[in-house]
């Protein structure tokens, strides 16, 4: 059995932005996302756009297999949205995996649903709810009640909104390191500044964390034992040891300065 961690980070579809809102094509990036937000805020009291007009700029995962364990992000700096997508679920169609994330199920995979729709990215595997595959029928990536895709956050809340909680403050409950140097709201104005490596790096960390609270989680709903959950922190703080990126030694010396 496979597990794919996902994380994703998105900025706003400045070009869907300018058509349904009908701006000037000579009006700046950063202002038609201004306009963006001040109309959204107008509509909703927030200016968090919404999922069909967030743009993603990097998706990281962590892959467990048997006794294989990695973590990386997509594609390269300079891939195109549609190719990041087409990688994701191109490793759906592979490996067939449980797909796990914090929150994936409000906001990753709607984005990535509205985001394959615009850029056409065919996922049949992802889409298949037993039509073609009767192991899907009761187990499958898309309701939310199946185990196919795990949102941790979800799960844990007992699928009741009010009591949901955000990952950083689990992760760093639980003594992992959360998030630290950047947090979401980072996000776009980095990626003005060119710092889109500094987003790949924030996503895998993010990602990371994810990975962690769930290894708890399959400890504390006994699909782990212990001594099985001891082995894969050891081997997670193992490949963090291993890798030759700054951002993941970081994320190992804050761990480790926690005690977890």
């Amino acid at each position: 059995m496979s597990i794919l961690v996902f994380d994703i980070e998105t900025v706003p579809d400045v070009v869907s932005g300018r058509k349904i809102h009908k701006l000037s094509a000579d009006l700046a990036d950063k202002d038609v996302v201004k306009a963006m937000q001040h109309l959204q805020f107008q509509k909703s009291g927030s200016e968090f756009l919404p999922l069909h007009l967030q743009r993603i700029v990097a998706i990281s995962v962590v892959f467990r297999k048997n006794e294989q364990l990695k973590v990386w992000s997509l594609g390269e700096e300079e891939s195109s949205e549609k190719e990041l997508i087409e990688r994701f679920f191109e490793g759906v169609e592979q490996h067939n995996p449980t797909l796990v994330s914090w929150n994936g199920g409000g906001f990753d995979l709607p984005v990535l649903n509205y985001r394959s729709l615009l850029h056409g990215v065919q996922a049949a595997r992802y889409w298949e709810t037993g039509n073609e595959d009767n192991s899907f029928r009761y187990n499958n990536y898309l309701s939310r009640f199946h185990w196919r895709h795990t949102d941790i956050m979800d799960v844990l809340a007992g699928f009741q909104p009010r009591a949901s909680a955000k990952l950083d403050e689990v992760a760093t409950m639980l003594g992992f390191p959360g998030k630290f140097g950047m947090s979401g709201g980072d996000v776009w104005q980095t990626y003005q500044d060119g710092g889109l490596a500094d987003i790949r790096n924030y996503c895998e960390t993010d990602v990371l964390n994810t990975y962690l609270v769930y290894l708890r989680f399959e400890m504390i709903s006994g699909r782990m034992m212990p001594a099985q959950y001891d082995k894969a922190i050891t081997q997670a703080k193992d490949l963090l040891q291993a890798s030759d990126k700054p951002h993941l030694h970081d994320f190992l010396d804050v761990w480790q300065q926690g005690g977890a």
